[in-house]
């Protein structure tokens, strides 16, 4: 026997369709379908599935509450969220709820096939639209907390001193390196430690090292 899944989609014609197409692929069983949020809770106990492929707008209870339960029953079933909406924030809420994919019900069958695989190997799969969504989202929120994240804090100069520090130079070495005056790159060293509240050699290494500065 191969993987087992349910499919939970309110639309009969979708789900049946889907369910043909999953048996002709080999090392997949489909063994149930369910038309609502709670069904597929229900079912979910009751067969103990390896995956399931979740509508997230569905009946009496949506797909992200469903999850939630399945889960929360069962934290070995991997869940694939199938949805019409693109936007974040059902992605972020499906993925929040510990769905471990996300695809657009428009995406090809090859695709799905590949998510299911996937996921069977404990790796997240994203749709590529999805992808772009979650990754964008990842970087305005960096961007927009990078006035108070490490090592923001520091100026290109101030980093860059930093991770010469951290690497073993010394302030006679950074100097010469830089271009710049024994007494400039004190300020330097000087204004690291105060912004980052260290004192120590060792602390800005260390420092460095878990912001990914330098690799020693």
């Amino acid at each position: 026997m191969g993987t087992k899944i349910l499919i939970a989609d309110d639309h009969k014609m979708f789900r049946e369709g889907l369910h043909a197409m999953l048996d002709k692929e080999i090392g997949i069983d489909v063994i149930g379908e369910a038309e609502n949020g709670h069904d597929i809770v229900q079912l979910a106990h009751k067969v103990n599935p390896e995956v399931i492929i979740m509508d997230i707008t569905m009946p009496e209870l949506n797909g992200i509450e469903a999850t939630k339960q399945i889960l929360n029953d069962n934290p070995s079933i991997k869940i694939i969220a199938l949805s019409m909406h693109k936007d974040k924030s059902f992605v972020c809420k499906a993925l929040s709820a510990g769905a471990m994919g996300y695809l657009i019900k428009d995406c090809a069958f090859d695709e799905l096939a590949d998510a299911i695989h996937s996921i069977t190997a404990n790796q997240i799969y994203l749709s590529k639209t999805i992808a772009n969504i979650v990754v964008k989202d990842y970087v305005q929120k960096l961007e927009k907390n990078k006035d108070v994240s490490a090592p923001y804090i520091l100026t290109t100069r101030e980093i860059e001193v930093l991770q010469l520090l951290a690497e073993g130079q010394s302030n006679k070495e950074i100097a010469g390196k830089l271009c710049r005056s024994q007494k400039t790159i004190e300020t330097h060293r000087r204004q690291i430690c105060d912004k980052l509240g260290l004192h120590t050699v060792a602390e800005l290494t260390k420092y460095a090292i878990n912001e990914g500065l330098t690799s020693l």
